[in-house]
């Protein structure tokens, strides 16, 4: 018996052409695709909401952590372009990783792509730039440094309660500041040292007979103490001398003591006999500013989308303004209107780095320190009774190379390139090139060794300190009073590890 077959079930020829038009895929898939197009584009796209840190180094090797959502099947991230180091999605809502190196600074995009879920662009959302050293610094005679965790240590001379741990015993390996607090920067001045909390709050310990720690009083502590007047800083500056400088969220600088050659830079020079300024003053011209370094006897500030200022003792050219000689005793704009991003003052010289790393110096040149190929010239400053190398305007430092840090001492200069290679130029009688020898240098070279660092510090006391990019500590140069840290006296010419350093 045949059955008719239902009307409903009848595929007649004409429609069999129409259904081949069409696409055919599973249900699910019609969910997320128009059909006769190209696209993929998820129902629910990936999406990048935030990096942490959002800021790094110029070399790279930053770790950052990304958030959003749909870190699904990921295969490809990028910040400005280029992909992101030991990318590892921890979970479909966080990415970690390590930044990769720029060729400029500023804002770079950063995209996360999924082959399931598209891709996310956060428009800027990661800046590159060149910072200065904040977790290690080497003085006149101590060195103190910061663990990832914030901890202090000092090492070197105790004189005046330098090391900050309740002592004025020397102390040739590193040991911890007592209080227990922990600090986001340190620096150390001639015969004190400063650091700043997290929170923005600045203490200092050590001598005291400018006014240099900032209390209000001209008595020395062996011990953190409170800077007086209640600012709160993004970060502090001393290099070696006894003044100290701070910016606070606005960008105004502040100094506090010693001022005999202007270099508090309120217009006077009070402290030309102790004590100085023993509060923090602010800088006069009401400048602001985005980064600053205190120097022996001068200041240098990086001005907000403008030029650079300098102020205090110009014997040597150290203002940078075109002049030699005498005092200045507010801010002087340095000459050739350079874009710095970063500046950094030593005793008689200074330097400062262009967004792209290129670095420039000015100055006492008289040891090759500013490291344009040549200890004679461009210009000759005087000194009673001779005369000597200088120059009153910024040169290039030779050598092409692109820096992401400098450090500045009293007649020599460090810095950082790409990857943590350090190079230092200038005088070298204790080995504080690093290079094996105690041949001056007036151009950079490599550090022996072979080691990669991440933060460096020139010390006036003719001596160098670095951490390694593993976290280590590093010290080369002069030693009589234990400033290497690495439990002996004798000067070295290469990189030695310091004792007493806590593993990372």
């Amino acid at each position: 018996m045949k059955y008719p077959i239902a009307t409903s079930a009848v595929i007649r020829r004409r429609d069999i052409l129409k259904l081949s038009s069409l696409c055919v895929v599973p249900i699910a898939a019609l969910l997320l695709t128009a059909c006769g197009s190209d696209s993929t584009a998820p129902n629910e796209p990936v999406s990048v909401a935030s990096l942490s840190p959002s800021s790094g180094l110029l070399a790279g090797g930053t770790t950052v952590t990304i958030t959003g959502t749909n870190f699904i099947d990921v295969t490809d991230v990028t910040i400005g372009g280029i992909a992101l180091g030991n990318r590892t999605v921890v979970s479909s809502t966080q990415i970690t990783g390590t930044t990769p190196a720029a060729t400029n600074t500023g804002a770079k995009d950063v995209v996360v792509t999924s082959n399931a879920h598209g891709s996310s662009v956060c428009s800027g959302c990661f800046s590159y730039k060149l910072v200065r050293t904040s977790q290690i610094s080497a003085g006149s005679n101590h060195t103190c440094a910061l663990t990832n965790a914030g901890t202090a240590y000092c090492w070197g001379s105790g004189y005046g309660g330098d090391l900050g741990n309740g002592s004025t015993a020397n102390s040739y390996v590193a040991i911890p500041v007592s209080g227990g607090m922990t600090f986001t920067t340190i620096v150390a001045g001639g015969t004190h040292t400063c650091a700043l909390t997290g929170a923005g709050d600045a203490y200092c310990w050590g001598l005291n007979y400018s006014g240099q720690l900032g209390t209000g009083t001209t008595d020395y502590s062996l011990v953190p103490v409170a800077v007086a007047g209640g600012l709160k800083f993004t970060t502090l500056a001393a290099t070696g001398g006894d003044h100290t400088c701070g910016l606070v969220a606005s960008g105004a600088a502040y100094c506090w003591g010693k001022n005999d050659a202007g270099q508090i830079g309120d217009g006077t020079t009070i402290g030309t006999s102790f004590p100085g300024r023993t509060t923090p003053v602010p800088v006069s011209g009401g400048l602001t500013f985005s980064d600053l370094d205190a120097g022996g006897y001068h200041t240098c500030g990086v001005t907000s989308g403008g030029p650079s200022y300098c102020w205090g003792l110009n014997d040597w050219g150290e203002m940078g303004n075109g002049l030699q000689g005498g005092n200045v005793l507010v801010p002087a704009a340095v000459s050739g209107g350079l874009p710095f991003t970063v500046i950094f003052a030593g005793i008689y010289h200074s330097c400062g780095l262009s967004s792209a790393g290129a670095a420039y110096c000015w100055g006492s040149n008289l040891r090759g320190q500013l490291g344009n190929g040549s200890a004679s010239g461009p210009d000759n400053c005087p000194t009673y009774p001779n005369t000597g190398a200088c120059s009153v305007r910024p040169v290039a430092v030779v050598g092409g190379f692109h820096f992401d840090v400098l450090a500045v001492g009293h007649s020599h200069t460090c810095g950082l390139v790409a990857g943590g290679v350090a190079y230092c130029w200038g005088l070298n009688s204790n080995g504080q090139l690093g290079d094996g020898t105690t041949t001056d240098a007036s151009g950079p070279k490599a550090v022996a060794g072979g080691l990669t660092f991440k933060a460096i510090s020139a010390g006036i006391g003719l001596y160098t300190c670095a951490i390694t990019t593993a976290g280590a500590v590093y010290c080369w140069g002069r030693n009589d009073v234990g400033q290497l840290g690495n439990g002996g006296t004798n000067n070295s010419a290469m990189p030695v590890a310091v004792s007493g350093w806590p593993p990372q």
